[in-house]
């Protein structure tokens, strides 16, 4: 039996690479660790890739949007229909997200996986839904074992795709 992609260890970042990425940084005409997150952020993706010089062919961002439960308590600052608000903004292009994946020329995937209150269909977005919403964690757990498989199973598929 084939054990699911998210139960196997990720293979080992090529601790070679990263340092030979971080040396090709320093070696431009610019101060050391000058462009902060970018640079550990380039010097991590050429040790995942294994290459010094990391390439990003195609760009891909998704978005999974759900509920929780436990709203119901006062700990959030929106209140849950604001979940479907921002599904039709994603959907829609004028969340931040819709204007940097149009701005970096990426795919943009909207998903769906446990709204309580969007009404599909949603122009532009997949619904997935493994609930509607999780339950509410102090009284029970938030989502059951079979909930939470579907839902990664709901991301290796936007993965796969």
């Amino acid at each position: 039996m084939k054990l699911p992609w998210w139960t196997l260890a990720p293979l080992p970042p090529d601790a070679a690479a990263g340092e030979a990425a971080t040396a090709r940084w320093n070696s431009l005409t610019k101060p050391p660790g000058s462009l902060g997150r970018l640079e550990r952020a380039v010097t991590r993706l050429a040790a995942q890739q294994g290459r010094i010089t990391p390439t990003l062919a195609r760009v891909h961002i998704v978005v999974f949007a759900g509920d929780h439960g436990v709203v119901q308590r006062g700990v959030s600052a929106y209140p849950q229909v604001v979940t479907s608000q921002m599904l039709a903004n994603f959907a829609g292009g004028g969340a931040a997200i819709a204007v940097l994946a149009r701005q970096l020329g990426a795919e943009l995937t909207i998903v769906d996986v446990g709204s309580v209150h969007a009404a599909h269909p949603l122009p532009g977005v997949l619904d997935r839904r493994v609930a509607h919403g999780t339950a509410d964690f102090p009284q029970a757990p938030a989502m059951t074992a079979a909930q939470t498989e579907a839902a990664l199973a709901v991301g290796a598929a936007c993965v796969a795709a």
